[in-house]
């Protein structure tokens, strides 16, 4: 089973959870730029955040065979804070990089005006840098979230093929399926959906256009459940060319619209290189 995990925060995760998630099929996977739980207070911290993702962390995942790429944005909770708001001026400069596939994480957090003014610049630099977009619903008030984010998707002019509407369950995936864009499902082990669930929202609305991720971050969490949904979709009688297009072909077809996967040479495992003089072992390996 080869998997890209199109949503997971491993600047959160340990070295362990690379091997463990190597092991378990995982060869590609995003990670959006989000808000790290400790409120940041200045727009430089958002940058060192930023050049972690398109420098260190990449070089991270590649020590254990997995093909690292991210997404930059300004990400709705903090887009309540005037302290940064400076930050959209830097997003040009990061959108360009390599390894940038999307802008995210964007959308709403509280449905207030600053999120308002945030997510529909955002979409802007979608258009104008030609990326697609990832956009976080609301985990208060999901359904009320989703209708405004569709509604300004619509307005941005963004082709919905270019946007994946993330975090959905049973009770929003109708609105998304008929507004074109693509449906992202966040697979927790006690909120959002878990496998069972996911696997009847797949029995219910196909394979098309969904993408399946473990958005696994600083919480409780678990990198390893895009591979426990494949799983579960084995033993509900899903074929395995099924679950190739849920965990491999739908988030190469979404992020592939940025013009910049890269999904050959993802490293090889265990190896001893360093990234501006760091390496992942901690010290000198104890000689045989």
């Amino acid at each position: 089973m080869r998997i890209f995990d199109p949503h997971i925060h491993m600047t959160s995760r340990t070295t362990d959870d690379y091997e463990a998630m190597h092991a378990a099929g995982v060869r590609a996977l995003v990670e959006p730029a989000f808000w790290l739980g400790q409120p940041r207070t200045s727009v430089g911290s958002f940058l060192d955040y930023f050049d972690s993702l398109i420098g260190w962390e990449p070089f991270r995942a590649a020590q254990f065979g997995i093909r690292h790429h991210c997404t930059v944005a300004l990400n709705p909770k903090e887009a309540n804070d005037p302290r940064c708001a400076e930050v959209l001026q830097h997003l040009p400069r990061y959108l360009l990089k390599d390894g940038v596939v999307a802008v995210g994480e964007i959308g709403y957090d509280s449905m207030t005006p600053e999120e308002d003014e945030a997510f529909a610049a955002q979409l802007q630099l979608a258009l104008t840098h030609d990326l697609p977009a990832l956009v976080h619903t609301p985990h208060r008030d999901k359904a009320a979230g989703v209708e405004r984010t569709l509604a300004v998707v619509k307005e941005s002019g963004l082709a919905p093929e270019r946007v994946v509407v993330d975090h959905l369950n049973e009770v929003t995936v109708r609105q998304v399926v008929d507004s074109g864009c693509w449906m992202g499902f966040s697979i927790y082990p006690d909120t959002k959906m878990d496998e069972r669930r996911m696997v009847a929202v797949l029995r219910e609305f196909g394979t098309e256009r969904i993408l399946v991720n473990s958005a696994a971050d600083w919480g409780r969490s678990d990198p390893l459940k895009t591979r426990r949904t494949g799983d579960a979709m084995l033993a509900a009688g899903f074929t395995p060319d099924d679950v190739d297009t849920v965990l491999w072909r739908n988030p190469v077809a979404f992020y592939g619209q940025s013009g910049k996967l890269e999904l050959d040479g993802s490293g090889t495992p265990g190896t001893d290189a360093t990234f501006e003089g760091n390496s992942v072992l901690r010290g000198v390996r104890a000689e045989v």
